[in-house]
């Protein structure tokens, strides 16, 4: 178990302070005054701490996606089916799994401090953008779950996005490489559990499969086709860096999290072949 976990599972989530302490502090069935609390080695962490930062991070992607999944006024089966999904990919159990999903169902209280949540969320990231763009990631992901993304989650996503200081530009970009993402990784797939699969690659035309999966790959890294091969290769390496799990787990990113960060690298790395090799032909 990493710190993050040795410090939930030692129930001192709530000496972070703020509205998270006092959400994570719930969340661990405790009842406490902050103020009336003193322990040397936290009080030690420091807004921007590594270990306070993934904390942090926990807190506020569980919450906050309980909150994302209530934003159409009912929780759909695949929404807690992702929420559970992303704590298998975590490897989480115990305590901290029912944390976790203490969190989940906090955020979907009505009088859930969403803003004071978020502005303490960016202030203990000290800017670390990568984080930021990690837990839009998830957010989004959750609001599509569901196959399609409701007006009042897109408008929330919105706002989320205002409180991060990430302009309605980049959440666009961001949000149509996650679905080029999930395109990506699911199109030879979709069909495989009903049976139909090899169906599939018999009756669709092997050029049109190949040429919706390698525009995908392009959206991927956030670029068309008429990207140069410079430009193609410029862009890998930057979400390479961007996203590189020990830079993320540096930054702050709880180690449980490294799991999604490797995966997400594996898609990049993924189209970014996809592209190399239809360049080759």
């Amino acid at each position: 178990m990493s710190w993050l976990g040795k410090f939930i599972g030692g129930a001192f989530g709530f000496m972070m302070g703020g509205p998270m302490g006092a959400i994570l502090g719930a969340s661990l069935g405790h009842q406490f005054d902050i103020g009336m609390i003193r322990m040397e080695n936290i009080e030690s962490l420091r807004p921007g701490d590594q270990h306070r930062v993934q904390m942090a991070f926990f807190t506020a992607t569980f919450s906050v996606m309980g909150h994302i999944a209530k934003a159409d006024g009912r929780i759909s089966p695949e929404e807690i089916s992702l929420a559970n999904r992303i704590m298998d990919q975590m490897s989480i159990s115990g305590e901290m799994r029912t944390t976790a999903i203490n969190l989940f169902e906090q955020g979907k209280n009505a009088n859930f401090p969403l803003d004071d949540v978020l502005a303490q969320f960016y202030q203990e990231c000290h800017r670390r953008t990568d984080l930021i763009r990690m837990f839009l990631e998830i957010q989004i992901q959750e609001a599509l779950a569901d196959g399609s993304m409701d007006s009042k989650e897109e408008k929330l996503l919105l706002h989320i996005c205002g409180q991060l200081r990430v302009s309605h530009f980049d959440y666009e970009r961001l949000k149509m490489r996650v679905l080029a993402q999930q395109r990506f990784q699911n199109r030879d797939y979709q069909y495989q559990d009903q049976g139909q699969y090899r169906r599939q690659r018999q009756h669709q035309q092997p050029y049109r499969r190949e040429q919706s999966s390698l525009q995908d790959a392009y959206e991927v890294l956030g670029l068309t086709s008429s990207a140069s091969d410079e430009e193609v290769k410029k862009a890998y390496r930057r979400l390479m860096s961007q996203n590189h799990p020990d830079k993320l787990v540096a930054k702050g990113l709880p180690e449980e999290m490294m799991k999604l960060a490797k995966e997400k690298t594996q898609k990049i790395t993924k189209a970014y072949e996809t592209i190399q090799q239809a360049r080759k032909k």
